[in-house]
């Protein structure tokens, strides 16, 4: 039985933060992806969020939180920490940070990590959830591990709805892409996953931005697994001029089948690109992309097609 699909009205909220209580898992759009939300402290429904996307437990999620005052009684935040937190939450920035002593995250949604990752949602839906709910809630992209994430209701429900209790239907996601992820707890900060927030603002708040070099089967934060957000159509990278029988899923000016920004625009690509892989993947099962920069979010876009087009 598919899980409703209801708009996020105050009745609405108050039934999915019931269920969230009772163990269940919940759908919520966030301004980067749908989430899958489940009781961060609730290890039991924590291992039903695994076995409903089918996600490697050793891959720590993301809790979301309601405040700043409840992301520090979760994680140990230093002074450069609490400076990227005040110029970009609520918004698309995870931070990695050490677990509080009193952490009411899980240690399976830890994968048993000394750490915790925390981020503060910009989404009138998700803060609406997370303040009824009075608690964090771990939220990973709503789709089957490894599959194209989802950034319309419909999208969760056409993957997980026979695996999910409610599904709140907030509307389109602006940004398209998961949050960027950052270790905050060195002296530099280090880019575990590019996402929604450009690098390059999180240099201007706390320069000497470090790209570790990252082991995809130990992953210290999600979005590191060598195989993730990937359809079933075969991918082929930096396509100028596609195959006969591929389909092109364009950036800038040309023709193509799907065209992620017709004016070069990164965030508009962005935001239109799981959204346009879906589309082409129901329809074609080869799929050429464009060339698409690589500064500014061009690296999370780059990063999203490379795991998506390699071979499991």
């Amino acid at each position: 039985m598919s899980a409703p699909v209801l708009p996020p009205s105050d009745a609405a909220i108050a039934r999915a933060a019931d269920t969230l209580r009772a163990g269940g898992l919940v759908a919520m759009p966030t301004e980067t992806v749908y989430g899958l939300a489940a009781n961060a402290a609730d290890g039991d429904a924590v291992a039903r969020l695994y076995a409903a996307k089918e996600r490697p437990s050793f891959n720590p999620l993301i809790a979301h939180v309601a405040s700043v005052d409840m992301a520090q009684a979760q994680g140990v935040f230093s002074d450069r920490a609490l400076a990227l937190v005040e110029a970009f939450w609520p918004g698309p920035l995870t931070l990695v940070v050490d677990a509080a002593p009193d952490c009411a995250v899980s240690d399976l949604a830890r994968a048993g990590l000394p750490s915790v990752a925390l981020r503060l949602p910009n989404h009138p839906v998700a803060q609406r959830l997370l303040a009824a709910f009075d608690g964090p809630l771990v939220a990973p992209s709503a789709n089957p591990s490894g599959q194209i994430s989802p950034t319309r209701a419909e999208h969760v429900a056409a993957d997980m709805g026979d695996r999910v209790d409610l599904i709140l239907d907030g509307g389109a996601c602006t940004a398209g892409l998961e949050s960027t992820i950052i270790d905050a707890r060195s002296e530099r900060p280090a880019l575990l996953r590019p996402g929604s927030l450009d690098p390059a603002e999180i240099e201007r708040v706390w320069p000497g931005l470090v790209r570790p070099e990252l082991d995809p089967d130990a992953p210290q934060s999600p979005g590191q697994l060598l195989r993730h957000y990937a359809p079933n159509a075969r991918l082929r990278l930096n396509v100028t001029a596609p195959e006969p029988g591929e389909a092109l899923l364009g950036f800038g000016l040309g023709d193509a089948t799907l065209n992620l920004s017709q004016t070069g625009d990164l965030a508009e690509a962005a935001a239109n690109l799981f959204g346009m892989l879906r589309q082409l993947d129901q329809a074609h099962d080869r799929i050429a992309i464009a060339p698409i920069p690589a500064h500014g979010l061009g690296e999370a876009i780059n990063d999203r097609i490379t795991r998506a087009a390699k071979t499991a």
